[in-house]
């Protein structure tokens, strides 16, 4: 039976082999929708990115919603220094196919768990949390219809990756993660820790450039791009890549290993907002909330990505 899945992301180059790795996965997962929210690069850009991808899979059919343009109390930041001005730069990409729904994403994501039975759908969070909060927050009821949110943000041991103790998707909007934190559905998380343990290094790089199609090609670009700001910040042989750490772990679990633990967002100090403040070892003695990942078989994660890229137009 498959798993049906919506992903909210703000695409973003380890955004865009989220995605196509969940569009390749047709035989697991139904991605219902994908839902866009402002993060990497403002709304207009991520929605259309989305599209882009949609087209590059050769997915039509999964339906594109703009969702949240700002966070919930903040203003926007963006990280056009590390994805370039459009978010997916690196690659040239032609005319844009797959439309954009008319309503909006926080809509779409309340009617669509209303409908939805107790628990069916898993929530693929790949950005900020926008609009997921707004959506427990304009309706709570919808949140029955959610069987697991997993999402990458937040870091600990690594620390952050934007400020020293924050990483991008939780800072961007850290109150609708506090919203998310605290809502009691089951989470599990991908955080820094171990994102930075699966490195897209120039050998897994060129295996992906050698697929012998268009999706190929054009993830190894993006990642050839996405490679040369965090090789210079990190020092390290490729960029962590994030996001489609969320979607293997959908796919095959046992790649990774964690804990469960209490995590709590930092939403007023000015030195550590947005920290994912974890409870690793239990001194707090509250409940765990998150079942946090810190371990990853990395080659067997390439091989994953690599395989279902490889089944992609």
């Amino acid at each position: 039976m498959k798993r049906s899945i919506i992903i909210d992301t703000d695409p973003g180059q380890d955004d865009a082999l989220a995605i196509l790795l969940a569009l390749a996965a047709s035989e697991v997962l139904d991605v219902r929708g994908i839902v866009a929210v402002a993060g990497n690069v403002p709304l207009t850009l991520t929605q259309l990115n989305a599209r882009r991808l949609c087209d590059l899979a050769g997915r039509n059919d999964v339906p594109v919603y703009g969702g949240c343009s700002r966070p919930m109390m903040r203003d926007l930041i963006t990280a056009e220094n590390v994805h370039g001005r459009t978010g997916l730069d690196g690659y040239h990409w032609p005319e844009i196919k797959t439309p954009l729904q008319d309503r909006h994403g926080v809509d779409y994501l309340i009617e669509t768990l209303l409908a939805a039975d107790e628990g069916a759908i898993t929530l693929a969070t790949l950005g900020p949390l926008t609009n997921l909060a707004m959506a427990l927050v304009k309706s709570p009821d919808c949140a029955r219809g959610i069987g697991e949110i997993v999402m990458m943000g937040g870091g600990f041991f690594t620390g952050g990756n934007t400020t020293p103790a924050a990483e991008f998707n939780i800072l961007v909007d850290p109150h609708a993660a506090h919203v998310v934190f605290t809502s009691g559905l089951p989470l599990t998380l991908m955080p820094l820790d171990v994102t930075h343990k699966a490195l897209a290094t120039p050998p897994r790089i060129a295996r992906i450039a050698a697929l012998g199609n268009e999706a190929g090609k054009a993830c190894a670009k993006l990642l050839s791009f996405f490679n040369r700001h965090d090789v210079e910040k990190y020092g390290s042989e490729g960029a962590p890549l994030h996001d489609p750490c969320v979607i293997a772990y959908l796919l095959k679990p046992e790649l990774f290993r964690g804990k469960d633990v209490y995590v709590e967002i930092e939403t007023s100090s000015s030195l550590t907002l947005g920290m994912t403040v974890m409870d690793w070892w239990g001194v707090t003695g509250k409940a765990p909330n998150c079942t946090v990942m810190n371990q990853i078989d990395a080659d067997g994660y390439f091989d994953l990505l690599s395989d279902h890229l490889a089944r992609l137009p």
